[in-house]
C-alpha cells in the first residue's frame, strides 16, 4: 500500500467539541464507558439497588429495638415506705438505723421493720445535714448541721437520742461562724468541720472521746434499769395497773438515761487556717525588723546603717514607673481563701513517726487542700492545741503540685490519693512510699470537678 497523501493534522470538528453535560468528565470513573451497563439491564440494576437498601432499612429497624432491650434499665421499687413528720431535708445510715434530718428536729427509724424509734425536737430547728457513725455496743454518733449553721453533736443509744454540745457555739451572735462542710471518720474517732465568718474561713478537727461515753452509757442504763425494774414491782403491787402505766413506765425509763448521762465534750485538738498570700514582710519598718531578729549579739541599734523609709519610698516610685505595664494587677489585694476540702488519713509511712504508736483502723492525719492552693497539706493528730489559737499552725508534709488543685479523693484502703489540678491533670499518690504513682493529662481543656475511687 502506498500513500497518496503527506501526513498532517486534521483540522477539528464540532463532533470533537465538549458537551454542556459532559464538562465534569473529569470527575467521572475513568473505566465509566466500560462497566456501564446497556439498557434494559441498568434500570434491572437500579430496582436492584432500591430492593437491597430497601431490605436494609426494615433489617435495621428491627434490630434496633432488641439491643434497646438489652441495654434497658431495670426498674426498681421500694421495698419499704415510712412516713415523716414534716419535709425530709437528708438522711444517714449508720448500723441498722436511718437517721433523718427533718424540717423540725431528726428522726431514727429502724431498717429491719422500718418504724419509728425516736425523734428529737427540742429546738425546734431545721436539720440541713447529717451524719453518722457506729461506735459500738449499739451507740452512733451524730453530727447534724441546721439551718443557722451550727453543728449539733448527739450520741444515739438505746434508741433514744443524747444532745452532747454545739461546737460553734458562741455567746455572741456577732460573732458566730457558719459551718459550711462536716467529716466525721469511720469508727467517730474525730470530727472535723470547716467554719466560714464574715472575711476567713478556719478549720477545726475534734477529738471524740467515744471510750468515756460508752461507759458512762452502759453505767446510765444499767442504773435505768434497776430504776425500772423497781418501778415495775411496785405497779405490779398495785390493783390498779393499766396499759397506760406501762406506757408511762417507759417513757419514765428513757427519760432517765437521758438525764442521769452526761457526756464529756469533745477535745479541740487542731486549728487549720488557710496558707497566707505570698507577700512583701509584714514588718511596718526596719526597726521592727531589728527587733525580730535581734538576739543580743550586736551592741546598739545602727540608727546609721539603716535605709530611711524616704530611701524605701523612692526606690518603689521608680520601680513602678520602670516596671508599669508588667504591673497590671496593682490595687488587686489577693483573698484568702475561705473554702477547704479534708480527709481523714489512716496509718502510712509517711504519717508515722518512729516512736508514734498506732492502731490500723483509727486516723493519724488529717489531708487539707484550700481553694486556689497548689499544696496539699498534711497534718498528724497526735498532738493538741499548745500554742495560742491565733497561731498559724505549720502541716507536717507538704505536697506539691503544678497548678492549683480543684478536688480529691481518697480511695477506700486510705493509702491512694487522688489529686485532681485545675489544668485537667489527675496525680495518683501512694500515701505508704510517700511518691506519685501516675499522672494522667485530659487531652481536652476540661475542669475537673470531682473525682472518685471504684
Amino acid at each position: 500500500n502506498t500513500r497518496n497523501h503527506p501526513l498532517e493534522i486534521p483540522p477539528p470538528s464540532e463532533k470533537d467539541w465538549l458537551k454542556d453535560d459532559e464538562e465534569d468528565f473529569f470527575l467521572l470513573d475513568p473505566d465509566r464507558e466500560r462497566v456501564e451497563l446497556p439498557q434494559p439491564l441498568r434500570m434491572i440494576n437500579q430496582l436492584v439497588m432500591q430492593a437491597f437498601e430497601s431490605a436494609m432499612k426494615i433489617i435495621e429497624g428491627r434490630e434496633m429495638p432488641q439491643e434497646a432491650q438489652k441495654f434497658q434499665p431495670k426498674k426498681c421499687f421500694p421495698t419499704a415506705k415510712f412516713q415523716v413528720t414534716g419535709r425530709a431535708n437528708c438522711l444517714a445510715v449508720s448500723g441498722k438505723y436511718i437517721f433523718v434530718g427533718l424540717s423540725v428536729g431528726l428522726a431514727a427509724y429502724s431498717m429491719p421493720n422500718f418504724k419509728d424509734v425516736c425523734t428529737w425536737d427540742a429546738a425546734k430547728t431545721e436539720i440541713c445535714a447529717v451524719h453518722a457513725s457506729k461506735l459500738g455496743n449499739e451507740c452512733h454518733v451524730l453530727l447534724a448541721v441546721d439551718e443557722m449553721g451550727l453543728v449539733w453533736l448527739f450520741c444515739f443509744h438505746k434508741e433514744s437520742f443524747l444532745f452532747v454540745k454545739i461546737l460553734n457555739e458562741v455567746e455572741d451572735i456577732s460573732q458566730r461562724s457558719n459551718c459550711v462542710e462536716v467529716v466525721l471518720s469511720r469508727g467517730g474517732d474525730y470530727a472535723g468541720i470547716l467554719l466560714q465568718g464574715n472575711t476567713k474561713g478556719w478549720l477545726e478537727i475534734y477529738q471524740l472521746p467515744k471510750d468515756s461515753w460508752l461507759t458512762e452509757m452502759e453505767k446510765s442504763t444499767g442504773a435505768a434499769e434497776g430504776l425500772a425494774c423497781n418501778e415495775r414491782r411496785s405497779r405490779c403491787s398495785s390493783k390498779e395497773s393499766s396499759q397506760v402505766d406501762t406506757f408511762l413506765l417507759q417513757e419514765h425509763h428513757v427519760s432517765a438515761i437521758q438525764a442521769d448521762v452526761k457526756l464529756n465534750p469533745p477535745e479541740l485538738l487542731l486549728t487549720v487556717r488557710p496558707p497566707k498570700p505570698i507577700t512583701g514582710t509584714s514588718f511596718k519598718g526596719p526597726m521592727d525588723a531589728l527587733k525580730a531578729v535581734d538576739d543580743g549579739s550586736m551592741l546598739g541599734l545602727g540608727y546609721n546603717h539603716l535605709i530611711k523609709d524616704s530611701q524605701w519610698e523612692l526606690q518603689e516610685a521608680i520601680f513602678r514607673s520602670t516596671y508599669r505595664e508588667y504591673l497590671e494587677a496593682e490595687g488587686v489585694i489577693e483573698e484568702i481563701p475561705r473554702y477547704a476540702t479534708f480527709h481523714f488519713l489512716l496509718p502510712s509511712r509517711i504519717l508515722m513517726g518512729p516512736k508514734m504508736k498506732v492502731q490500723p483502723d483509727i486516723p493519724v492525719g488529717v489531708g487539707v487542700h484550700w481553694d486556689g492552693n497548689h499544696n496539699f497539706c498534711l497534718y498528724l493528730l497526735n498532738h493538741s492545741l499548745k500554742e495560742g489559737e491565733d497561731s498559724d499552725l505549720k502541716p507536717d508534709v507538704v505536697w506539691p503540685c503544678a497548678a492549683p488543685i480543684a478536688c480529691s479523693a481518697v480511695s477506700s484502703c486510705s493509702r491512694y490519693l487522688a489529686l485532681a489540678g485545675e489544668d485537667a491533670t489527675i496525680t495518683i499518690w501512694d500515701k505508704q512510699l510517700g511518691y506519685p504513682m501516675s499522672v494522667t493529662a485530659i487531652l481536652e481543656e476540661r475542669f475537673i470537678r470531682s473525682i472518685h475511687f471504684l
